[in-house]
C-alpha cells in the first residue's frame, strides 16, 4: 500500500465473533469462530499490504483477543494500546480519540464495538472510493468486518467526509 507524503490510513475493525455470555458484557471472549474470523483479517490485512504503526484497541476482552490474532495472522509484532474508554464510546469521542494521534504515526488499526465502528465508517466516508465497496459497507458491519480510509493531512483535520474508502472486507475463516 503506497501512501503520498501527506496520507494517512485507517483501518476500523469491528471485534469477531465473540461468545454470547461472559462474567461480564467487557469479559465476554471471542468464540472459536472469531479466533478463525479475526486471524481472516489479520491475513487481508497483511495481504494488502497494510501494516499499522499505531493500533487502538479497545480494553473489552473480546477486542484484545481480536488484536491477538489478527496481530498473530499477520506477523505483526506491535503493542497495542488499550484504550478502556473505547468500550463506550460514540463515534464523535472515538473520532477525538483519532486526530490525537501522533502525525508520525502513517498507519492506524483501531479495534472497537458496533455501532460505534460503522457509524464511524460511515461519517469519514468523503464518497470518492469505490462504489461497490461503499455499497457493501453500508449493507452491514458485522463482526469481523474492517473498512480502510485514506486520508490526506494530519490526524487532527481527520473529520466527516474527509476520508476515501479504500478497501473493505469481512473476515471469515
Amino acid at each position: 500500500m503506497q501512501l503520498a507524503s501527506t496520507s494517512r490510513v485507517i483501518a476500523l475493525l469491528r471485534h469477531a465473533k465473540a461468545e454470547q455470555h461472559g462474567p461480564s458484557d467487557f469479559d465476554r471472549a471471542l468464540a472459536d469462530r472469531g479466533h478463525r474470523d479475526a486471524a481472516a483479517v489479520g491475513a487481508w490485512l497483511a495481504g494488502e499490504g497494510f501494516e499499522p504503526d499505531h493500533v487502538i484497541v479497545s480494553a473489552a476482552l473480546r477486542t484484545r483477543e481480536t488484536w491477538e490474532s489478527v496481530a498473530a495472522a499477520a506477523d505483526w509484532d506491535l503493542d497495542p494500546e488499550l484504550d478502556r474508554g473505547l468500550y463506550a464510546a460514540g463515534p464523535d469521542t472515538t473520532l477525538d480519540l483519532v486526530r490525537l494521534v501522533d502525525d508520525d504515526v502513517r498507519r492506524l488499526l483501531l479495534i472497537g464495538h458496533n455501532p460505534t465502528v460503522a457509524v464511524l465508517a460511515q461519517l469519514l466516508d468523503d464518497g470518492d472510493g469505490d462504489p461497490e465497496l461503499a455499497e457493501e459497507m453500508l449493507a452491514g458491519y458485522p463482526t469481523g468486518a474492517v473498512a480502510v480510509f485514506e486520508h490526506h493531512g494530519p490526524w487532527a483535520d481527520l473529520t466527516e467526509g474527509t476520508a476515501r474508502l479504500v478497501g473493505f472486507h469481512v473476515g471469515r475463516g
